[in-house]
């Protein structure tokens, strides 16, 4: 029988023309000889499918100015940078810079030595921690988006902090591995358990552990609206490619009133699952 959805979008999800066949055979998207498998389509599946979100974003600031500088935090291998570059970047009208910071000293050495081998020469790498980002005469002083792909743990309010102190009008998050937030309300639970509404939550680690996750992406969502920026929550890929699935698109409004509703939620959540000792990074007092 046939396969009536590859014929259907029979290019949906090949190379595209012009794509760098180095770049996706470093991405083990590509073997060594330029050969495709099902795992290779599933992987560019979900590049396609996360560019597919960027992309837009990318093409409405090339329109808008001469110049646009985007920012990868967490980069790791800059795997989402040189997909947006070979995808996006390198077909724009105007001059652009794509960074990507990483607090490994190894890995911005790879994305170095990768972006000079395959000619990317608008792309640029730093060792940076988060304090450091914040200061740092080597990045742009005017950044207009901000990612950071399945930045794990507090990575990825690191990320939410350089963006605020940015000022950057977009911000893409893939949110991942939120144990924080899980650790302190176990430290929590037997206050937890007093009110019986709640208890459940904390009966199976499990649940306690995504609970935890979820929660950590809603004051994420509120935090970002109380400081005057859209928000619009979505899955990334279907569940069967990973279980951190979420994809947090923030941009800034044209108003710089800032959402008096978001903050009052936000508080409100801290304080009802007692978790005071977070409200500074939320740059705000209980």
């Amino acid at each position: 029988m046939a396969n009536t959805s590859s014929n259907q979008h029979p290019d949906k999800y090949e190379v595209r023309p012009g794509q760098s066949t180095e770049l996706l055979k470093e991405l083990h998207i590509l073997t060594r000889d330029g050969k495709m498998n099902q795992d290779s389509r599933r992987k560019l599946k979900q590049v396609f499918h996360l560019v597919q979100f960027i992309e837009p974003i990318m093409l409405e600031v090339d329109q808008k100015q001469a110049t646009f500088n985007l920012v990868d935090f967490g980069a790791g291998k800059s795997y989402l940078g040189f997909m947006l570059y070979d995808l996006v970047a390198k077909n724009l009208q105007h001059p652009f810079q794509l960074i990507g910071i990483d607090m490994r000293a190894d890995l911005v050495e790879y994305s170095q030595k990768l972006a000079a081998r395959i000619g990317f020469d608008q792309m640029a790498f730093f060792q940076l921690d988060s304090a450091q980002s914040l200061q740092a005469p080597q990045l742009p002083e005017k950044i207009d988006i901000v990612t950071a792909l399945h930045a794990c743990n507090t990575a990825t309010d690191d990320a939410i902090a350089f963006a605020l102190h940015k000022q950057a009008p977009h911000i893409i998050l893939v949110p991942c591995c939120q144990a924080e937030l899980a650790s302190l309300l176990k430290t929590k639970k037997s206050h937890a358990l007093k009110n019986n509404y709640f208890s459940a939550m904390w009966k199976y680690p499990i649940h306690t552990r995504e609970f935890g996750s979820h929660l950590t992406n809603v004051l994420r969502c509120l935090f970002l609206e109380s400081q005057g920026y859209d928000v619009t929550v979505t899955e990334l890929v279907g569940w069967e490619h990973s279980m951190k699935n979420e994809l947090i698109i923030a941009r800034k409004k044209t108003s710089p009133l800032h959402s008096s509703k978001a903050l009052e939620q936000l508080k409100s959540l801290l304080l009802e699952f007692n978790l005071e000792s977070l409200a500074p990074r939320f740059q705000i007092h209980l």
